[in-house]
């Protein structure tokens, strides 16, 4: 293994801290914040369902400069950069969904209802999942990174749309953060309980730049080795 593809050490630093960090989340969540009156123990699951839906949508904004960053400079590590945004995204918002089904069973008496915010975040998710397919169906390094940059902008409008549903619908999800209506669902947070808000929010975006960088680097070494094939096989055909 040469010196370029060991792993930097301050990824390595920012490994240990993302475990330390969610850790330390999980802690915070099961022994120092109290029980919520209302929704009991299961309430707890909204540290780690906000803290995972906050790095989703981080992943798509990230993925959406990258995209803008590569019209601009035509410079395919954008493209990389981008698609490792939008790949680690999904995986949290698919974190938020399931984590989101099982607060609302024994809240909402279902594991899924119709509501906007929960359909918006589906459609975001799915918008994604169709960027993907985008890349699958394209064998030019070059047209396939345009169209997908110009897809990752149009499609990062589902994610303002899915942050302000519940503030634009009518919709039974708590309006959790910004507000202080009790007729939209919110709760007031103690001092513990911020603590391990922002203590999860801390720790999964720890975990979201960690991640996202492996991916990157993972990404690059596959274009590398691609670039290298290409090399070879034009060579062979000469």
């Amino acid at each position: 293994m040469t010196d370029s593809n060991k792993t930097p050490r301050l990824l390595l630093l920012l490994d240990i801290l993302a475990g330390l960090g969610v850790l330390a989340a999980f802690l915070l969540v099961m022994l120092y914040a109290p029980i919520e009156l209302t929704m009991g123990r299961v309430q707890k699951v909204f540290y780690f369902h906000v803290a995972a839906s906050w790095s989703g949508m981080l992943g798509f904004l990230v993925a959406t400069v990258a995209a803008i960053a590569y019209l601009k400079t035509n410079d395919l590590r954008w493209d990389i950069a981008s698609l490792a945004g939008v790949e680690i995204g999904m995986v949290f918002i698919a974190l938020g969904i399931i984590s989101g089904s099982i607060w609302a069973r024994p809240v909402w008496n279902t594991w899924w209802t119709w509501d906007p915010r929960l359909t918006t975040t589906l459609i975001m998710e799915l918008i994604y999942s169709a960027y993907l397919l985008l890349r699958g169906g394209v064998d030019d390094p070059v047209r396939r990174a345009k169209l997908s940059a110009v897809y990752a902008i149009v499609g990062f409008t589902s994610v303002p749309l899915t942050f302000i549903s519940i503030r634009v619908f009518r919709t039974i999800h708590p309006v959790l953060v910004g507000s202080s209506d009790p007729s939209l669902g919110t709760f007031a947070m103690s001092p513990r309980m911020q603590a391990a808000f922002f203590g999860s929010l801390a720790a999964f975006t720890l975990l979201f730049i960690a991640l996202y960088w492996h991916r990157y680097r993972l990404g690059s070494a596959q274009s590398a080795v691609m670039q290298k094939r290409m090399e070879i096989e034009a060579g062979g055909e000469q």
